[in-house]
């Protein structure tokens, strides 16, 4: 009564026409209720493949029903959207995954700590997939589930060693804060990417006037964008670093 097809397989016109079409076209004698097609990631479908598939939801509609799945709505053709219902699901909150975190610990036996629970629920952005990888692949490599430990499995930035980033980029001069940070990079193989994304946070805590922070935000984000496009990290450091250091003359001329 069920047929599911995800991205793995094929999934062209002639699928739709063939098997799918077979599938939705014929009743069930011994069972009542409808059929059901899921179609996971269903925008990797082929144009054609969504034409074809229009006139099938049309034409067996009686007796068949779909289920389309898919990440990006614009990669559907508006034909289909007008055919189906919507349902969006947005990222899970702390409050659902840490129960079921706590039932997967505890049947595998984990060793997890307070701070490491946090870390999975912060890192994984209310994917539960990815929370689950972060603790699988923790746990093999460490043993023991840390704060610490789940940031240096990700190869995510420390809070603690943002912390000091921010700290050497206001308080040391260029030359020191360039040699400390880089030697932190490459000692915990940190990408610039994931540290100006966690600086981003901080500058909305330090208590910046807004004129000043409304520059050094912009600033950001132009460094962003330069990183997306492929630039030299080394160049983008010096000027994030410089960015800071303005910040700070101007804070200090202010005052």
């Amino acid at each position: 009564m069920v047929l599911e097809l995800n991205a793995s397989d094929d999934r062209g016109i002639d699928i739709v026409r063939g098997p799918i079409l077979s599938f939705a076209s014929t009743r069930t004698i011994f069972k009542k209720g409808f059929k059901l097609v899921i179609l996971d990631e269903a925008d990797a479908m082929t144009q054609d493949a969504q034409n074809a598939l229009r006139r099938v939801i049309e034409k067996f509609t009686e007796n068949t029903r779909f289920c389309l799945i898919c990440n990006y709505l614009s990669k559907i053709i508006p034909a289909l959207q007008s055919r189906c219902t919507r349902f969006r699901f947005g990222p899970l909150t702390p409050e659902l995954m840490v129960p079921r975190l706590q039932h997967v610990i505890q049947e595998e036996g984990v060793d997890v700590t307070e701070d490491g629970m946090k870390a999975l629920v912060t890192l994984s952005s209310g994917d539960m997939r990815r929370a689950l990888n972060i603790l699988q692949s923790t746990s093999m490599a460490f043993g023991k589930v840390t704060e610490e430990n789940v940031y240096t499995c990700t190869g995510h930035p420390l809070k603690s060693d943002i912390a000091n980033i921010l700290d050497w980029m206001l308080n040391q001069d260029f030359s020191t804060a360039y040699r400390k940070i880089m030697e932190l990079k490459t000692l915990k193989g940190l990408a610039l990417q994931d540290i100006l994304t966690e600086i981003h946070l901080f500058v909305h805590r330090v208590d910046f006037p807004p004129s000043i922070r409304i520059q050094l935000l912009i600033k950001l984000a132009d460094i962003e964008y330069r990183l997306a496009a492929g630039t030299s990290e080394k160049i983008q450091l010096s000027s994030l670093i410089a960015a800071f250091q303005v910040t700070r003359d101007l804070v200090v001329a202010e005052a």
